[in-house]
């Protein structure tokens, strides 16, 4: 029995191995705490064709110290003297923000799913309508949280940036029993991230050994390795978009611009038709080709009423789809000729 769904229900949407894929556009921060401009950013979402649009919900004095200096990629020019905790305090968004927020997605018919960063905004998302949850790479290894997280009653995104396979294992194991409709996302915790160290294969070893949908956060630069990861396997992806990458913010400059968004869209939506089915089959572009191109058997040397087929008196060549396939060459093979051939002349019937 699998712990995990293999088709899970997110919104209106359908989310499994085959079905279209669910691509969630992430805001996180960058409406730089304007809930107009969170607004907009809903809009950019939906204009775009994304399934989902996604926040970040956190309370800066939960989520870390008041000292701790920025990651490099969030540090401007190299100089940059303000820390984590007020870079942060300046894109909260309050919880009552985030309800409005998720109340009109809803009304514009887009999924909305949070990343909750701390404790008591998780607790907050806990009984909020979310499409889905998700819990991002920096909480891979807080298991406590994740198993607090394991109480939504909606689907569990997880991203699996920074981390070791052990710890994988760990939070899976801290999950199973516990969430059933779970989506697993291989991220490379990088801004932007070097097309070296993505490692889309992961996907495949998540899948076979976890047996449970998987993703890709993709932090690549531009449309970057999302289009890649739906052909690798890929049946969630996120990326981040801004209203403008020249805006002050971590995320704005590794993030798409709206027209980038509405060609990821494009993008992966065209891999999806070429990927198309698993079975094997004569396509309708195919069958005037088929005729055409494909051989049947003719006589490669006069046969005699009567006489017996054989590999040295047939021969394959192009026909136009005329006479006996020749597959079927060892099934006329020892059988008599019903009437006599002449050399290159198509065979159409035996006894």
């Amino acid at each position: 029995m699998n712990s995990f769904s293999t088709d899970i229900q997110i919104g209106n949407h359908n989310v499994s191995k085959t079905s279209p894929v669910y691509i969630i556009a992430e805001a996180g921060v960058n409406h730089n705490g304007d809930i107009k401009l969170a607004y907009e950013l809903i809009d950019i979402a939906v204009k775009a064709g994304a399934d989902a649009v996604k926040f970040q919900l956190f309370n800066t004095e939960s989520l870390i110290k008041n000292d701790v200096k920025k990651a490099t990629y969030q540090v401007k020019n190299g100089v940059d003297d303000q820390t984590q905790f007020d870079m942060l305090k300046s894109l909260e968004i309050s919880r009552e923000d985030c309800a409005l927020l998720a109340d009109y997605a809803l009304k514009q018919n887009i999924d909305f799913i949070v990343t909750p960063f701390d404790e008591p905004s998780l607790s907050f998302l806990l009984t909020l309508p979310l499409s889905a949850l998700k819990i991002s790479s920096t909480d891979l290894t807080n298991l406590a949280f994740i198993e607090k997280a394991a109480q939504a009653s909606v689907p569990i995104i997880l991203s699996t940036g920074m981390s070791e396979q052990s710890e994988v294992d760990q939070a899976i194991n801290a999950l199973k029993g516990r969430v059933n409709d779970l989506i697993l996302l291989q991220c490379t915790s990088s801004y932007p991230a070097p097309k070296e160290e993505l490692n889309l294969r992961v996907m495949q070893k998540y899948a076979d050994e976890y047996d449970v949908i998987v993703g890709y956060s993709d932090h690549t630069a531009g449309i970057g390795a999302s289009p890649y990861a739906v052909a690798a396997g890929a049946c969630v992806i996120e990326k981040h978009f801004t209203i403008d990458k020249a805006l002050v913010g971590p995320d704005h400059q590794a993030s798409l611009c709206p027209r980038e968004l509405a060609e990821l869209v494009v993008e992966i939506r065209k891999v999806e038709a070429m990927l198309g089915s698993t079975v094997k089959r004569v396509e309708f572009c195919e069958r005037e080709n088929r005729l055409a191109l494909q051989k049947c058997l003719v006589a490669a040397s006069s046969i005699e009423e009567g006489s017996l087929f054989s590999t040295a008196n047939l021969i394959a060549r192009r026909t136009g789809g005329q006479g006996i396939p020749a597959r079927y060459v060892s099934d006329l093979v020892g059988k008599k000729a019903v009437r006599s051939y002449s050399t290159g002349e198509i065979i159409d019937e035996c006894k």
